[in-house]
Parts: C-alpha cells; structure tokens; sequence
C-alpha cells in the first residue's frame, strides 16, 4: 500500500478513528500502547484488539482502513497478513494496527513485549 494523505490528521486523532473502525465490527480486547515515550519506539501508538475468527479479524482490519480513509483519506504504507488472518498488521507511520486472534495475541504478547508503553484501554482512548 501507498501513503497517501490527504488530510493533516494527528496520531492521536488517527489512533481514534483506528479505535472507531475495531468498534463498528465488535473487536474484542481493545488497548492503545501510547509509545511516544519509550526510547527507541518505532511508532506514536499501537492499537490492539482481538477477533474471534478470521472472518472476524478480516471484517475488522477492513473497518479499519475504510475508517481511516474515509477521515484522513491516508492509506496504509504497509500491511501483512491478510491472508492468514490470524494476525494482520497495518502500519500508518505514527500508529500501527495490530488485530489478532487469541492465540497469536497470547503468543507474541505486544503488551508485555512493549512494557514501558502506556496502556490505555479503548474505552478511556475513545472518550
């Protein structure tokens, strides 16, 4: 995918929207890792959740990028695993989207991994 912006949109407005795109389609387990001050991170913010399918983690990583475009009009400048679906990954730069089934979220832990990050659940980050 090619970054595209069309709109100034900060990361904390896009980590938002992000969070609106896992809500309309139920995702589960919503967290926002505010990195900004962790040394050496490679992004503003990561934003977690968790799906209960594939169907369900294709259905909400799609609400996601349509979000995302439909207010800022930016696309991701990379994403992975859309055809495995068990853990797709879109990277807009300053926030990096991570929907996962279970499984792979207990396995690779990006919470622990990521320890120094504030953690937000969605509920606080979406007020």
């Amino acid at each position: 995918m090619k970054q595209r912006k069309n709109k100034e949109v900060s990361s904390y407005d896009l980590c938002q929207t992000v969070i609106k795109g896992m809500h309309e389609k139920k995702a589960l387990d919503v967290v926002v890792l505010d990195l900004q001050n962790v040394k050496n991170a490679v992004s503003d913010y990561f934003v977690i959740c968790t799906g209960t399918s594939d169907t369900h983690i294709s259905a909400i990583a799609d609400s996601v990028v349509e979000e995302v475009k439909k207010v800022s009009g930016t696309e991701g400048v990379h994403s992975e695993g859309m055809t495995n679906r068990e853990w797709i990954l879109i990277d807009y730069l300053d926030v990096v989207v991570h929907v996962f089934n279970r499984e792979k979220r207990a396995y690779y832990d990006l919470e622990g991994l990521w320890g120094d990050a504030v953690r937000i659940e969605a509920s606080e980050a979406h007020a």
